[in-house]
């Protein structure tokens, strides 16, 4: 009877030990589901019938397209044996050296470029901006996340602040001492959309073999981004810290959007592929196939601060970078596009869908494999954009002005009349909504060595603090930085207390 109990207490011993140990060792980070992704993939099986087993005939190079079987043996005596050399939209990847290289070419020629691109990306940033993140003691994004304190801007040899503003147009130019010049894609001939990341943890189809995103996660919008809703505003954030996606977005809205909505956030989720999110080689993704959503690039119905080139430009040379803007308040929006007259969501989905997203041709995607939203479900899409609100800003009234009975402070009272008066904000920014639909050309040529990007819509500074970096390019990478832009830009001669007094009151907003 005694070896059974010998045998137990070893027996239970190492269970517990095990347990322990499973419990104390260190745990591993769960990868995060992606459906939209899954959805896409088959799963592997095991070969248990013959069918399924690869013969000769499959793995022969019969399916080779560079060796097919001529049609005919005379067209081996016509010009180019009958072939077509030259550059195929459908099968080239964007951007390859060579008609008809394989995606596995360029990918790897590209692969290996990578760090170089990248590494010339983060020298100029250096040059030009500290990245040393300081963060503001008191004021944070909507969902807690610490906001960066500037100015970050390098200035040349021997050039204050308090100097620059003093200077003209044309000695600032002479001089080459305009602290805030364009700021290009780290990889400018392939262009495209390129995504932080901490959304390419998440959601790993996104990511690039070609380039990555060039600014630190500090100076990056929140991601998860919080989520406010236009006919639920007593609800504050409904994200629930989560990311929607088409694996969640109905359980996160089915009980406070109507099915119109829900079926235009369906919509909004699924990934489309074309052009340079397409179901051709352009993507330069190692799984091109897979697409992307409209919300994979406005997260949450806001922005993480992914970056293409402006569609609307020709040549390739002199398209913009572009930073992906809040869809938040587009309900009130009467302007889309940075620089085209598009004066409804509706036209800017559907736009977008026919031109290939971001590169304003329709062509190129007919040739793919075009495919056409039907115009009834555009309205869809535009019902749930339209239910994306601002953050709440307590301090302010119905009018958009702040109210010192809600608490605001005397720099934020000083910073509102500056806004509304010496530093001209309110001409292009006017409360309630801090847009006036418009657009405005700021003529930076005179400042640089460059050739100007014309007029550009104004953009809403509601809920400002959770949208950096900022300009159209991202080349402001604090609030900070924006204020000391337009000091020198629009000539205001505003002091240090005056500055920080301004920044103060757009952080209310």
């Amino acid at each position: 009877m005694s070896k059974p109990l010998n045998l137990a207490i070893p027996l239970v011993a190492g269970t517990f030990l095990g347990t322990w140990m499973v419990s104390a060792a260190p745990q591993q980070p769960q990868p995060v589901r992606d459906p939209a992704a899954e959805a896409l993939k088959a799963l592997p099986v095991a070969e248990e019938r013959p069918e399924q087993k690869l013969t000769e005939h499959d793995k022969s190079d019969k399916f080779d397209w560079k060796k097919p079987a001529p049609l005919n043996p005379a067209l081996k005596d016509q010009p180019n044996a009958g072939r077509i050399t030259g550059f195929d939209f459908a099968r080239d990847p964007l951007n390859s050296d060579k008609p008809f290289a394989t995606f596995i070419e360029v990918m790897k020629k590209e692969s290996e470029a990578k760090p170089k691109v990248m590494d010339a990306q983060g020298k100029l940033l250096a040059a030009r901006y500290d990245l040393t993140p300081k963060f503001d003691p008191h004021v944070k994004m909507s969902r807690g996340k610490p906001l960066c304190t500037g100015p970050t801007a390098r200035l040349a040899n021997g050039v204050t602040w308090e100097k620059l503003a003093g200077m003209s147009a044309a000695d600032i130019k002479k001089a080459g001492a305009f602290p805030y010049p364009s700021l290009p894609h780290p990889l400018h001939t392939n262009g495209g959309q390129v995504f932080p990341q901490m959304q390419l943890k998440m959601f790993p189809r996104l990511q690039r073999f070609d380039v990555d995103f060039d600014l630190p996660e500090a100076f990056l919008p929140e991601f998860p981004p919080a989520i406010f809703l236009q006919n639920r505003p007593e609800l504050g954030d409904v994200s629930r810290g989560q990311v929607v996606h088409l694996g969640n977005f109905r359980d996160l809205f089915k009980e406070i959007m109507t099915p119109v909505q829900l079926e235009g956030m369906r919509l909004l989720l699924t990934p489309l592929p074309q052009e340079e999110f397409n179901l051709t080689d352009d993507r330069k993704s190692p799984q091109p196939q897979q697409g992307v959503a409209c919300l994979d690039c406005h997260v949450n119905g806001h922005t993480t601060a992914q970056f293409h080139l402006s569609p609307d430009i020709r040549p390739q040379d002199r398209r913009f970078r572009l930073d992906t803007t809040s869809l938040r308040g587009m309900f009130n929006q009467q302007i889309h596009g940075s620089k085209r007259s598009l004066r409804s969501v509706e036209d800017f989905t559907e736009f977008e869908q026919r031109t290939a997203y971001f590169n304003g041709d329709p062509i190129r995607p007919m040739k793919k494999g075009f495919q056409e939203i039907p115009r009834t479900n555009i309205p869809h899409m535009a019902q749930a954009q339209n239910m994306f609100d601002f953050p709440p800003a307590p301090k302010l009234n119905v009018f958009g002005r702040l109210d010192p009975k809600k608490g605001a402070t005397e720099q934020e009272l000083r910073g509102e009349k500056l806004f509304f008066g010496k530093a001209n904000c309110a001409v292009c920014h006017p409360a309630p909504f801090y847009l006036d639909d418009k657009m405005h050309d700021l003529h930076l040529e005179r400042f640089l060595d460059e050739p100007g990007d014309g007029p550009i819509k104004s953009f809403t500074l509601r809920g400002i603090k959770d949208s950096p970096p900022y300009m159209h390019d991202g080349r402001c990478l604090t609030l900070e930085d924006t204020v000391e832009f337009f000091n020198i830009v629009l000539e205001l001669q505003l002091t240090k207390e005056e500055k920080a007094d301004l920044v103060a009151f757009m952080k209310c907003l």
